[in-house]
C-alpha cells in the first residue's frame, strides 16, 4: 500500500529534527537506505544522510593535513564535477553538430577534394564559385554527377531524388536499429523523463553510459534521415547523461541521490546552453521547466556549467560562424508599435498549433501504445522517414535541414542575399532613403517561395505529430520553431507588402513613409517561431530569454514577450498540460506537476489505503514479531513500507520500515551475526525486552526505522496534502487519528485521485456537518475501546445510527 519513505511532521505539524533519521549503529548495514528501479527517492532522508556527511567531515578536518585535504575535495567537489560535465557537453554537441552537418549534406552529394567536408565547407576555398550560385564548385558533386555523369536534367533530378530517399532511410533504419538493440532509453526527447527523474524517480541506465554513446550516434543519424525532429531537446538528455556519469566520481554525490539531482539540473542548464548557445536561458530553463528542487547553490553552479559548455563549443566552432548556433541574427531596424497587433496573431496561431499538437501527438502515441503497430517501431520509423524523403524532396524548403530552413526565414533581406525570399523588385521612384535596402514590392520570387512555405508548413505540421515519439532521438524544439517561422514570415512579408502599398494608411502614415525600411519579415519569422514552441511546452520566461540570446537584440523582447504569453494563455484555455506533462501522463509516471492548482474539497480519508473493501493495513509491532512473521508478511504483500505500532491492542505509531531495509537488514544478520533464526524475536524499540532464557538471540532493527514518519490526521485537506507531498518530496504519509494509524497515502494514490477527479466533476463543498464525526473517537462512553476492523476503528451499528439521528436533528434545527 506504500511505496515506502521517512518524513518528519507530527500531527501539529512541526518539523521532527531531534530523532536521527539513521539510529546510531556500531556497523552500518551494506544497502540500506538504496533505492530499486522505478522506486522514488526519499527526499528527506537523503538531505539528513548529506549534513551528517557534512557534520562528520567538519568535525575531523582540524585533526590532520589529510583531513583538511579531504574537507577542500569534498567542498570542491561540486564546482568539479559541473565543470567536467560542461566540459563534456559542449564537447559532444560540437561534434553532433558537425557529424549531423557533413551527414545531411551527403544525401545530396559529396565532397571529392575532401570526403570530411560538407557542402559549404568544400565550396569555401574554389575560385569558380559564383555570387547567384554560391554552392555549386567544381570540388562538390552530386549522386547524379557521380553515378551517371549529369548534372542537370531529368535524369539527374530522378536519380538525386532516388539517393536521397536511399540516405534517408538508411540513417533512419541504422538509428532505430542502434536504439533497439543496444539503448532502448536513448529514443524520444527524453526531457519527460528527465523532468520525472528530477522529481526523485530512480530509472535505472537511464543516464547510463550505453544511452549516452547510442544517444549521441543516434542523434546524428535521425537529424541526417531529414526526419522532421530536432537535436535540441536530446542534447539535453546527453548533457544530464554527462553529470550522472562524472557524479559516479565524487563520494558525496555517488551515495546521495538527492545531492545527484543537483548535478542533473545543472547539466541540463548545459544541455540548452550548448543546444541554442544560450546559457542563461539554459539556467532559466533548468529552473522554469524541468528542476524540481533547485536552490541557490545550484543556481550558481548551472550557471558556470552553462558558460562553460558554451565556452567549449565555442572553441570548437561547429558552424564556422564564430556563432554558438547557426541561426544567429541581427536585425537593425527597430519594430513600431502597430506591428504588436501581428505579433499578437502569431501568438494564438502558436497557442493553436501547440493545442492541436499536443492533442494529436498523445491520441497517436495512445494508439500506438494500444495497437499491433506499437509492437514494430523499427517498421514504423522507415514508413515515416520514406513519406518525409518522398515529400520533402521536392520542395527546396522542406528538403533543406531544418536548422538552415530557421536560419533562411529569420535572415533579413541584405544586399548579399540571392534567396527568392529576397527577390524583390527595385522601386526607383523611391522619394527617400532611410536605409540601405528600404520596403519594395515583391517580385515573382516572393510570390513563389510563399506557395512552397505554404505547402512546406501544413508538411511540418502533419510529419511533426507523427515523428515526435518514435523510436529515434527526436526532438522538439527546431520543428516547432520551423513551422512558427514559416508562419511567421508569411505573415512578415504580407504586412510588409500592406504597408508598402497602402503606406498612407493611418496606421502606416506615421512610420512607413515611402521609400522607407520599416517592416522585417525575418523578425516576424523569429516571433512566430517562439510563440509554437510556447504554445508547445508553455515556457514563458525561458523561451523569450532564449530567443533573445539567439538574435543579440534587447529592442525586440516586448514582442517576444507579447506573442509567447499570447500564445501560453490561448494555450492554456485548451488545456494546462505543456507536451512533456503531457507525455509524462501517457507514460504513467510518478509526477507531481507544480503548476497544477488542487481546488477539490476531499479530505484525506477519502484518499488513503485501505478502503473499507480492501485489505487490512499491514503493520508491523514494535515487539512482538520473529524474523519469519517479518518475511512472510514480505512475501505475502507487495507494500513497499510498514507502519510500525506498539501493539495490537494500542495500535500507536511507533515509525516507519522500508520493506527493501527490512530484506536486507534480515539477510545481512543471517550472514553476520550468530544465532539468528527464524524464530528470533524482532525488535524495533530502544530496550529490548526480557525474554525466557531458551529464547533464540533477538534481532535488533531499530536502526533501520524511520522513528518520525510524516503523518496527517485524517481530516486534514487533500489540498494541503497534495501540497506537501510537492514540496518536499514525499512519497508516502501516513493517516493518523489520535496518534492512532488509520492508513496510508502514497504518491500513486494522490496520482489516482488527481485522475479521478479530472474524470468526474466535483460538486459543490458539502456543508460543514458532512464530515463531523465520520471517525469517533478512540474510546466510547462506557470508556472502553471501540471495536475495529482492518485496524481500522468503526462504531457499532447502534452508535452509528444514535449519530445519525443526532445530526438530522442538527441539520433540522441548523435549517430553521
Amino acid at each position: 500500500m506504500s511505496t515506502g519513505t521517512h518524513y518528519t511532521m507530527t500531527n501539529g505539524g512541526s518539523i521532527s529534527s531531534s530523532t536521527h533519521l539513521l539510529d546510531l549503529l556500531d556497523e552500518p548495514i551494506p544497502g540500506v537506505g538504496t533505492y530499486d528501479d522505478f522506486h522514488t527517492i526519499d527526499w528527506v532522508r537523503e538531505k539528513c544522510k548529506d549534513r551528517e556527511r557534512h557534520r562528520r567531515i567538519n568535525s575531523k578536518k582540524k585533526e590532520s593535513a589529510w583531513e583538511m585535504t579531504k574537507s577542500l575535495y569534498d567542498a570542491w567537489s561540486g564546482w568539479l564535477v559541473v565543470t567536467l560535465t560542461g566540459l563534456a557537453s559542449g564537447a559532444l554537441a560540437g561534434l553532433i553538430d558537425i557529424a549531423a552537418d557533413w551527414m545531411t549534406d551527403l544525401k545530396e552529394g559529396v565532397c571529392l577534394s575532401a570526403l570530411w567536408y560538407n557542402h559549404e565547407q568544400c565550396c569555401w576555398g574554389s575560385n569558380e564559385t559564383t555570387f547567384e550560385e554560391r554552392d555549386k564548385c567544381p570540388q562538390w558533386k552530386t549522386w547524379a554527377e557521380l553515378i551517371i555523369g549529369q548534372a542537370e536534367g531529368p535524369g539527374s533530378y530522378i536519380m538525386n531524388y532516388i539517393m536521397y530517399i536511399f540516405w534517408a532511410l538508411s540513417f533512419a533504419f541504422l538509428a532505430v536499429s542502434l536504439v533497439k538493440v543496444f539503448a532502448p532509453y536513448a529514443c524520444g526527447s527524453g526531457i519527460p523523463e528527465i523532468k520525472t527523474i528530477l522529481s526523485g524517480f530512480i530509472i535505472r541506465g537511464y543516464l547510463g553510459k550505453w544511452t549516452l554513446m547510442i544517444k549521441t550516434i543516434t542523434l546524428v543519424l535521425a537529424v541526417a534521415s531529414g526526419l522532421s525532429l530536432g537535436k535540441e531537446g536530446p542534447l539535453v538528455h546527453v548533457a544530464c547523461c554527462c553529470g550522472n556519469i562524472f557524479s559516479y566520481l565524487f563520494p558525496k554525490y555517488s551515495t546521495n541521490e538527492a545531492k545527484k539531482r543537483e548535478v542533473l539540473s545543472a547539466a541540463s542548464a548545459a544541455g540548452v546552453s550548448v543546444a541554442f548557445g544560450a546559457p542563461i536561458g539554459g539556467v532559466l530553463f533548468s529552473l522554469e521547466e524541468v528542476s524540481y528542487y533547485f536552490p541557490l547553490k545550484t543556481l550558481w553552479r548551472s550557471f558556470f556549467a552553462a558558460l562553460v559548455a558554451a565556452f567549449v563549443l565555442r572553441s570548437i566552432n561547429p558552424f564556422g560562424n564564430s556563432r554558438l548556433v547557426l541561426f544567429y541574427v541581427e536585425y537593425h531596424t527597430p519594430w513600431y508599435l502597430f506591428e504588436l497587433f501581428p505579433f499578437i496573431l502569431l501568438g494564438v496561431f502558436g497557442g493553436l498549433w501547440g493545442a492541436f499538437f499536443i492533442r494529436a501527438n498523445i491520441a497517436w502515441c495512445r494508439r500506438r501504445k494500444s495497437t499491433k503497430f506499437g509492437k514494430y517501431p523499427v517498421l514504423e520509423v522507415i514508413i515515416v522517414a520514406a513519406i518525409t524523403a518522398v515529400i520533402a524532396f521536392p520542395n527546396p524548403y522542406t528538403r533543406l535541414n531544418t536548422s538552415e530552413l530557421i536560419k533562411e526565414l529569420f535572415t533579413d533581406c541584405g544586399p548579399l542575399e540571392s534567396s527568392s525570399l529576397c527577390d524583390y523588385r527595385n522601386d526607383m521612384n523611391a522619394s527617400k532613403m532611410v536605409d540601405d535596402i528600404p520596403d519594395r514590392p515583391a517580385g515573382g520570387g516572393v510570390y513563389s517561395a510563399i506557395w512552397q512555405l505554404c505547402l512546406a508548413l501544413i508538411f511540418k505540421i502533419i510529419m511533426t505529430v507523427f515523428t515526435f515519439g518514435i523510436k529515434v532521438p527526436s526532438g522538439l524544439f527546431i520543428p516547432s520553431m520551423a513551422i512558427g517561422a514559416i508562419a511567421g514570415r508569411i505573415v512578415g512579408i504580407a504586412v510588409e507588402q500592406l504597408a508598402y502599398y497602402h503606406h498612407d494608411w493611418f496606421i502606416f502614415k506615421e512610420w512607413c513613409e515611402v521609400g522607407a525600411d520599416c517592416i522585417t519579415p525575418g523578425l516576424y519569422a523569429m516571433v512566430g517561431a517562439a510563440a509554437c514552441l510556447g504554445g508547445v511546452t508553455r515556457m514563458t520566461v525561458s523561451l523569450v530569454v532564449i530567443v533573445f540570446e539567439l538574435t543579440g537584440g534587447l529592442e525586440y523582447i516586448v514582442p517576444l514577450m507579447a506573442a509567447v504569453m499570447t500564445s501560453k494563455w490561448v494555450g492554456d484555455a485548451f488545456g494546462r498540460e505543456g507536451i512533456y506533462e503531457a507525455h509524462i501522463r501517457l507514460n504513467g509516471y510518478p509526477f507531481l506537476d507544480a503548476k497544477e492548482e488542487f481546488t477539490h474539497t476531499t479530505l484525506a480519508a477519502d484518499v488513503m489505503r485501505p478502503r473499507r473493501s480492501d485489505p487490512p493495513l499491514a503493520v508491523l509491532t514494535q515487539d512482538n514479531m520473529t524474523v519469519d512473521d517479518i518475511e512472510n508478511m514480505i512475501n505475502e504483500t507487495s507494500y513497499n513500507g510498514f507502519p510500525v505500532i506498539m501493539s495490537k491492542e494500542s495500535q500507536r505509531l511507533v515509525g516507519f520500515a522500508l520493506r527493501r531495509d527490512l530484506t536486507i537488514a534480515i539477510e545481512s544478520a543471517r550472514k553476520k551475526q550468530e544465532g539468528i533464526v527464524g524464530s528470533s524475536r524482532v525488535c524495533f524499540a530502544q530496550h529490548t525486552p526480557s525474554l525466557p532464557a531458551e529464547s533464540p538471540r533477538p534481532l535488533k532493527l531499530r536502526s533501520i526505522l524511520d522513528m518520525s514518519p510524516f503523518t496527517v490526521t485524517d481530516h486534514t485537506p487533500m489540498e494541503i496534502v497534495v501540497d506537501i507531498f510537492r514540496k518536499l518530496g514525499l512519497r508516502q504519509c501516513l493517516v493518523t487519528h489520535n496518534g492512532i494509524v488509520l492508513g496510508i497515502i502514497t504518491k500513486k494514490n494522490i496520482l489516482e485521485h488527481l485522475e479521478q477527479l479530472k474524470q468526474h466533476v466535483e460538486p459543490l463543498a458539502p456543508p460543514w456537518h458532512y464530515n463531523k464525526k465520520r471517525y469517533p473517537p478512540s474510546y466510547g462512553p462506557d470508556g472502553k475501546p471501540r471495536p475495529r476492523f482492518n485496524n481500522v476503528q468503526l462504531s457499532s451499528v447502534d452508535e452509528e445510527r444514535e449519530e445519525t439521528e443526532e445530526e438530522v436533528r442538527l441539520l433540522n434545527s441548523t435549517i430553521l
